[in-house]
């Protein structure tokens, strides 16, 4: 903690009274991703007065105006497997359904070993704002922070900022789903940056339109991820002097007629250094260099695949797309060897099936799980320092490698769903989230339709 930081506390603690009270509540979700919509609309669903903060216009954190694009985590990986099994329901399979039904999700796409489905931005967000007003989830777009209340070491609301000024939200209990910990950072939470300061590379996606898709999947191949020649054209184009620093990209079909969704670019600083985007600086150079970046990619599409000589950009993310910045302390931690292991545990509130799926470097470093998944428990949500405060999203408790798994959305969608069910449980109990017992956490996920084995039934066999 700052002593910056430490002076706003001390302000904060002083003149409360005097702040305008934005909203006493019994949940505030910070972050309305897929965590933090998943979080919302169940706490509210199940009866608590809820309202959530996010900084954007609209819903959907890095599936949105990172452009994502691809709920990734549904479905089994396999050698031979020639149709997606899906493992993950709960939450996940709910707002996948609703996209469906309005048109705005893909059918399940081959990566690698595994399947993915792409989604519509702009429908992703038309189904965030229905689930959450129809649950009753009172929203705070354009609105961010500042700083947490926090007395004798609980949570007790947050200062928040935005054009109207400076106001304040009591609450009972505060869900984190920022993606980047950053309520339990400012709230003296410890943390970590990836492998001893090392993490994933940021990127940018971008869309072209005015594909020839028979044409471009004629010569792509069935799969997402590129095949070989592709890679082998990259390096001869870097070689003649277009900037294209990932030698593995991955394409998918989207909703709309005649577009590609492209995952392209790996973002670095110009000395080469990872980039931090918890560091204002650092996003700014990811941001101006993935534009560039996915100029140099799409000219390279125009100029090498079949079916894209006439493309254009059809848009970028609303920012780089973040895979990684704050990994929280918390009372248990994933394990990488829990990821390659397949691991199954009593204390479980999601399964993940997804590759070991590590950027860094010319090549993403995949590492399949192969007709198998683990189990991510519920203490990789619980911060070890603080009460009345649950985490939900990629800045869940994990080692590097797990973290490159276990951080993808259809994941997200399930944390934030647990983070909901503790959150309601512990209200009615008066109860600790650590003192909470797993099993009544997965009955009520379980309930909502979630595939969990409970820890009863486990114990028993």
């Amino acid at each position: 903690m700052t002593n910056i930081s430490v002076a706003w506390r001390l302000w904060a603690g002083i003149d409360q009274q005097r702040l305008p009270v934005v909203a006493d509540v019994d949940v505030a979700v910070v972050g309305a991703g897929a965590a933090g919509v998943a979080a919302a609309t169940v706490a509210a669903e199940a009866g608590a007065s809820v309202v959530v903060v996010e900084k954007y216009g609209f819903a959907g954190g890095a599936a949105v105006a990172g452009m994502s694009g691809t709920i990734c985590g549904m479905y089994l990986a396999s050698d031979d497997r020639k149709r997606p099994e899906r493992i993950v329901h709960g939450f996940t399979e709910r707002f996948a359904g609703e996209l469906n039904a309005r048109g705005g999700l893909t059918e399940p796409q081959p990566y690698g070993k595994t399947f993915t489905a792409a989604h519509d931005p702009l429908v992703w967000r038309e189904v965030a704002d229905q689930l959450l007003t129809a649950a009753g989830v009172r929203v705070l777009f354009h609105t961010q922070v500042i700083e947490v209340i926090v007395e004798d070491d609980a949570y007790r609301g947050l200062v928040v900022a935005s054009n109207a000024g400076v106001g304040l939200i009591r609450a009972a209990r505060v869900i984190d789903a920022s993606g980047d910990g950053a309520v339990v950072a400012r709230g003296g939470g410890t943390y970590r940056f990836g492998d001893d300061g090392r993490i994933q590379n940021p990127t940018m996606f971008f869309r072209i339109g005015n594909v020839d898709r028979d044409a471009f999947w004629t010569a792509w191949g069935a799969d997402t991820i590129c095949p070989p020649w592709v890679s082998e054209a990259i390096g001869e184009a870097r070689a003649n002097g277009l900037e294209l620093p990932r030698n593995k990209i991955w394409i998918f079909d989207t909703t709309r007629p005649d577009e590609l969704l492209v995952n392209a670019t790996r973002l670095t600083a110009p000395d080469g250094r990872m980039l931090n985007v918890i560091d204002p600086d650092d996003f700014t150079i990811a941001e101006i260099e993935g534009r560039r970046q996915v100029r140099a990619y799409a000219r390279f599409l125009a100029e090498t695949v079949p079916g894209c000589a006439q493309t254009y950009v059809v848009d970028t993310g609303v920012e780089a797309g973040i895979r990684q910045t704050r990994t929280l302390d918390c009372i248990a931690t994933l394990r990488d060897s829990d990821v390659v292991g397949g691991v199954k545990r009593g204390d479980s509130i999601c399964r993940s099936p997804w590759p070991i799926e590590l950027h860094d470097g010319e090549r993403p470093k995949l590492h399949w799980l192969l007709d198998d998944y683990y189990d991510v428990p519920y203490g990789t949500l619980v911060p070890q320092r603080g009460e009345n405060v649950i985490v939900a999203g990629r800045c869940l408790s994990a080692e590097h490698q797990a973290l490159a798994s276990a951080r993808v959305t259809a994941q997200c969608f399930e944390y934030g769903h647990a983070a909901a069910v503790a959150t309601v449980l512990s209200l009615e109990h008066g109860t600790s989230y650590r003192d909470l017992a797993p099993h009544d956490i997965q009955a009520r996920m379980i309930a909502n339709g979630s595939a969990l084995q409970c820890q009863e039934r486990q114990e028993a066999q």
